[in-house]
């Protein structure tokens, strides 16, 4: 009899506390209700900074992840992310560049079309979200894919309603490959000017390209500056070596000035044609053989940028040189207005522009899984690119079996083309996708517009300046 008196109160308190405990729990989780405590009470989250920004609450992160994914318990890195923060009632983009994260306030296109809330993700192994030491087999998509996913794990119980991942260039490759390795996690995809190569050594797709783009009058002058920069190569590479003793600049990765001087010039045409529209051909020298030293060099200076491909301009994108010749692969392109004597190295491969400490050895099997997944299984998924931008020439593709799926072109645009760029029609269309993937569809495709208004400072866009793809 008294067992069992002894064990009704011993039952009788342990409920007590259990309830007690409950409504401590429920106590706590009421009082956690500022975003940047619940952003702070996940495991791993730690603040580096809050910036206000009227209408928002804007964040900088870090988050530990693992460095292998894999094996969680073979160390970890802090990775930066940002928030900016609108209301939990709205649907959230996942925004990746593909490099740094910046860490000021900015919309991505989706997140003005859906007047969304967006969380930035700075790419591994750029610094500072690179492991010390770091082990660069560490740095590939399904790994990056990886980081992404915890994130979105991490913060969904937060960001309860949609999500849509997005990023231009690099940035539209890696939500892409997200989506690839994690098709359940997002609900749409919008990845513009997102390259896609997937045969390495075959690429006369760029070779056409070039033929065609913009007019012959403005191929034409582009070609003529880019051959008297290889015809002049003596004199201007005395300018350049002055410019690099000035500046402190050094050539050990790339190998030797020369080198670099020819990377440099052979990136001149692709570089125009990237980040300028036709219009700009009005800035390029009429006469490139009457042309000046000094005119030539501004000119290429001004679209190459003499600085690249230096020791000091190579070593802040290591990381994505290291992918283009371990994964992503890069483009070749032929120069038949350039006479042979003149070009000495070609286009390099992406091994010449990574410290040869970092080992590399190109998976040729990464972005054809990822071309035929796309092409196959795409859904909820827009690909948009520009007319004029090289990048286009090899793109992703969707087949019949994809669902709900669109490549839409922006006439006329380079690498900043985006959805507002498209044709009447394809614009409609493709903000009504993106209004629906969020959770938040129009009325009727006709009356789908951005829900946010368009806010200066947030909304800039521009084209995001990035090395082009060498091999």
């Amino acid at each position: 009899m008294r067992k069992a008196l002894r064990w009704l109160l011993a039952l009788t308190v342990l409920i007590g506390t259990l309830s007690t405990a409950g409504v401590a729990t429920a106590a706590q989780a009421r009082q956690v209700t500022d975003i940047k405590d619940q952003l702070l009470a996940i495991p791993g989250m730690s603040l580096v900074q809050e910036k206000p920004y009227t209408g928002y609450r804007y964040f900088v992160l870090n988050y530990t992840q693992p460095i292998d994914h894999r094996h969680p318990s073979k160390g970890t890195f802090q990775q930066r992310i940002t928030v900016l923060h609108k209301d939990v009632s709205r649907p959230t983009v996942f925004y990746t560049s593909g490099y740094n994260v910046s860490t000021t306030p900015s919309r991505s296109e989706p997140t003005r079309i859906a007047d969304a809330n967006q969380v930035s993700l700075e790419y591994r192994y750029f610094t500072p979200s690179r492991p010390e030491p770091a082990d660069w087999s560490k740095l590939d998509i399904r790994q990056a894919a990886g980081d992404q996913h915890r994130v979105f794990k991490a913060l969904k119980p937060i960001y309860t309603k949609n999500w849509i991942a997005t990023g231009g260039s690099k940035g539209g490759m890696t939500a892409t490959y997200y989506e690839r390795f994690y098709p359940r996690d997002m609900d749409g995809v919008v990845a513009y000017v997102a390259p896609n190569d997937v045969v390495n050594n075959e690429d006369s797709a760029y070779d056409r390209f070039f033929t065609k783009v913009g007019t012959k009058e403005c191929r034409d002058r582009l070609d003529a500056v880019q051959r008297e920069a290889l015809v002049r190569r003596e004199p201007l590479e005395q300018k350049y070596a002055a410019y690099a003793a000035e500046n402190g600049y050094t050539f050990t990765t790339v190998g030797s000035l020369d080198k670099a001087y020819e990377a440099v010039v052979l990136d001149y045409v692709w570089g125009f044609w990237q980040y300028s529209l036709l219009s700009d051909c009005d800035s390029i020298p009429a006469n490139a053989a009457t042309a000046t030293d000094d005119e030539i060099w501004t000119s290429v200076d001004t679209i190459s940028g003499f600085s690249f491909y230096t020791d000091q301009g190579l070593s802040p994108y290591t990381p994505y040189y290291y992918q283009a010749g371990t994964q992503l692969g890069a483009p070749t392109v032929q120069f038949p207005y350039i006479e042979r004597k003149y070009v000495r190295y070609g286009y390099q491969p992406p091994r010449n522009f990574v410290p040869r400490s970092i080992p590399m050895k190109f998976q040729p099997g990464a972005m054809r899984d990822v071309d035929s997944w796309v092409r196959h299984h795409a859904d909820h998924m827009l690909f948009v690119y520009g007319q004029n931008d090289p990048w286009g020439a090899e793109r992703f593709a969707v087949g019949k079996s994809a669902k709900d799926s669109y490549v839409f072109t922006a006439p006329g645009l380079n690498h900043g083309a985006n959805v507002a760029a498209l044709t009447a029609d394809q614009k409609a269309l493709a903000t009504a996708r993106i209004l629906a993937w969020a959770g938040v569809p129009a009325a009727t495709t006709a009356q789908a517009k951005p829900l946010a208004p368009y806010d200066a400072r947030l909304d800039r866009q521009g084209v995001e300046r990035e090395p082009t793809l060498r091999p």
